[in-house]
Order: C-alpha cells, then structure tokens, then sequence
C-alpha cells in the first residue's frame, strides 16, 4: 500500500534566469563608459605629447663642456651646432658622440641630457707622446702611433721626443710599412709609458727598420738598438752599464741590446763591434 510523505520544502527546484539580450543590453552602458574613458586618456597623451614637443622647456638651449684642453669649447659647439633648438627627448646623442670621435683629438665622449635645456658633454682627449717627422713636416703623434694634429709653435711648450722612420715612401710596399712602422711606435711609446722617468729622457726615435727601434737619449750621442720588444728593459740595461760601456769604448757608435744577455758595442769611426756581457 503506497505510503504518502510530506514534501520537504528544503528540496526545491533552482530558479535560473537564461541568459538572454537583456545581459547584453546592461553590459552596453559599462563598455560605453570605458571606452569613453580611454578615448580621453589616449587624447590627453596626445595632447601632452605635443605639449612636450613643442615646449621651450624641453629644447636644447644650454651645451656645457668638460675634459677638454686641447680642443676649444668653440670647436665642440661648432661640432654639435646641430643640437641648438633640437627637443630634448628626441634628439640623437649618439649621433653627436659619432660626430665628436671624428676630430683627431677626441679619443672618447660622453653625452647626457640634463633638465632642463642641457646636454652635457665630456671630452676625453687623445695625449700627444712624440712629434713625428714626415718629409717635412712635424705631427704629434699619440701612443697607437697614430697621428693627431700638424705640430706648430701652439704646441712649443710640449717636450716630447722626435720620431723619424714613419714615412715609407722609399719601400716598395707603402702602406704596410707604413702600418708595421706605426704599430712599433704605438708598442714603444706604450711601454715606455710605464717608466715615466726613462720616457723622458728619451730624444730621438727612428723606426726606418720596422723590427729595429733605435732610440738616442738625452745628453746621450750612442744609437741605442732595441728591437721590437721589451722596450723598456733593454733601454733601462743600456742606462745602467752606460758607464762601463763608456769605459772600455769612450766614443760609441752605437749600442746592439736586441741579444739580450749579449750587448754589442761599436765604436765610432767603424771597426768591429765588440760583445760585452749585459750583466753588471
């Protein structure tokens, strides 16, 4: 006999209301108010934008120089002329970096912008270590052995050593001598820079023999014959047994270090050279 229970009301059916265009109709007005909103945002940027780009303040008006010394400020201005007026955020510092290593005396720079109006620029300049002798004429020369400027009475004050052997117009291959000459200058004046008390008494250099550096010190007449390596040692060897060598051959033609352990000293008027040991 079939039993009748109560119903329970806990146990109901969900009432769900279907999707339809009435979600979509209340979305409308929330992607309206958004959109809205980006529209202004994107317009606002614009304007600021614009704003910036034609605004004085953000106008190069103002180049400050530093580092340099032989190189006038006029000359980096005249350089960077094209950086007067230019806006600050889009003007190419690169491009004036690119513009500035193009002088001879410029090894590095630096350009920073510096609100607002400024670009500040640091100079490294190349250092002139010897006056080079071509044909007839005189050039500093740096310590890759490379050239910087025609030497004039504006460098007088510089003392720096003469530098003969560069110009290979007697070789029958000028540009590789020309460039097997300059490195062994570049590899000399290098290592002489870590004595610098030897480096300065240093007078005369020739290069003529690419494999062969002669050097001629100061108050000194002997032709020091270094080689193309280990500069400094055999040029301090030869100062420390000048006085022995003079010694045994008061008037040096010249003085052969490239053997090392073995010093050859001719004298001057011809004759043999004669081998001297190198130690003390």
């Amino acid at each position: 006999m079939p039993v009748a229970a109560p119903a329970d009301k806990r146990f109901r059916r969900a009432h769900v209301r279907p999707n339809g265009s009435g979600g979509v109709r209340e979305a409308l007005p929330r992607i309206a108010k958004v959109s809205l909103v980006s529209a202004v945002v994107l317009l606002g940027g614009w304007r600021l934008a614009i704003f910036a780009m034609q605004s004085g303040a953000l106008t190069v008006t103002h180049i400050t120089v530093t580092g340099n010394r032989r190189m006038s400020r006029g000359e980096v201005l005249s350089v960077l002329g094209d950086l007067h007026g230019a806006n600050m955020l889009t003007v190419s510092l690169d491009a004036g970096r690119e513009k500035l290593l193009a002088s001879p005396w410029v090894a590095d720079a630096a350009l920073r912008r510096e609100f607002p109006g400024t670009v500040a620029v640091t100079i490294s300049e190349r250092q002139p270590l010897a006056i080079g002798r071509i044909k007839d004429a005189l050039y500093l020369v740096d310590q890759q052995g490379a050239i910087i400027d025609e030497y004039g009475p504006n460098y007088a004050e510089l003392d720096l050593p003469i530098i003969d052997g560069l110009d290979s117009s007697t070789s029958s291959n000028q540009s590789n001598s020309d460039a097997s000459r300059a490195a062994l200058v570049g590899r000399l004046l290098s290592d002489l820079q870590r004595r610098p008390g030897l480096a300065k008494r240093v007078s005369q250099i020739d290069v003529s023999d690419p494999r062969d550096a002669v050097i001629v010190l100061k108050d000194d007449t002997a032709l020091v014959r270094i080689g193309d390596d280990h500069f400094v040692d055999r040029l301090q060897s030869y100062v420390d047994l000048a006085p022995a060598l003079r010694e045994r051959v008061p008037n040096i033609d010249y003085v052969d270090l490239r053997f090392d352990e073995r010093v050859y000293v001719r004298p001057l008027g011809g004759g043999r050279a004669e081998k001297v040991s190198a130690r003390k």
